[in-house]
């Protein structure tokens, strides 16, 4: 274990906790192929009138595990909840259950102008300005998605004609703290966009040794010193066919 003053950057490797996500039983017939889409009505739509699998319980209300089938294959769909640590229970609950290729698809700010909203962004790492990823790889790890998922993203879009940008996120716990001086430094390091999941994502999933890869599309503008919100959730069509494109892409892993 490493030891430090302050907790957060304290790390364990042990894979044994006193709470493990062994307590949901893998299933047999359990899909090996999942897509986290952090879009709740699109899933509820792509969901409607099927029986959940199983459920990742929270005590603001479960999320709901189905499985659905896409081009003729099995695929386990899940709203995971947002913030890292709901999304990395709803992963570690797919994973336990019997999930080894995962796939992510949600909307992001942008931090770097000139993205249109619905423009899709393919994370290919993120700075870890959360609380979850540090439970799953030390402080100075840098966190970035599976190379496997990240060359099926990009196979798929590359196919499907959907013109996309690749670059760092900027995975943090709190929009109502996005100044504008820690925006300026994080677009410095590279970052395109700015969500809450993605840093978190990628360490749990390479801690549980499973291949996962996120897609984001461009929402909400936080470039400038005014927020422009950009009506970024009424982009129905863009928040569907990224579950599209993210179904695509796993089937490939």
């Amino acid at each position: 274990m490493i030891h430090h003053d302050i907790p957060l950057f304290e790390f364990d490797p042990s894979p044994t906790a006193v709470i493990n996500p062994s307590i949901h039983r893998a299933q047999l017939d359990f899909p090996r192929h999942a897509v986290a889409c952090w879009f709740g009505n699109v899933v509820a739509q792509r969901t409607a009138g099927r029986s959940p699998v199983h459920h990742v319980p929270f005590e603001h209300g479960d999320h709901p595990i189905h499985v659905i089938e896409h081009r003729g294959q099995p695929v386990a769909l899940v709203s995971p909840g947002v913030g890292a640590p709901a999304a990395v229970s709803s992963l570690e609950v797919l994973v336990a259950l019997g999930s080894t290729a995962v796939i992510g698809c949600g909307g992001a700010g942008i931090v770097r102008p000139g993205f249109d909203p619905g423009h899709v962004i393919v994370p290919t790492g993120a700075i870890r300005d959360e609380g979850t990823s540090y439970h799953y790889a030390p402080a100075d790890t840098a966190v970035a998605p599976h190379p496997r998922a990240l060359a099926a993203i990009d196979q798929v879009l590359t196919d499907a004609g959907v013109p996309h940008d690749r670059g760092l996120t900027w995975t943090t716990d709190a929009f109502f703290r996005e100044t504008p001086a820690k925006v300026a430094r994080r677009r410095d390091q590279g970052c395109l966009s700015v969500e809450m999941e993605a840093a978190s994502m990628f360490a749990a999933a390479a801690f549980r040794g499973v291949v996962y890869g996120q897609l984001l599309y461009a929402g909400d503008d936080v470039s400038a010193d005014e927020w422009d919100h950009r009506d970024w959730e009424r982009q129905t069509g863009a928040r569907d066919r990224l579950l599209d494109l993210a179904l695509d892409a796993v089937l490939r892993l």
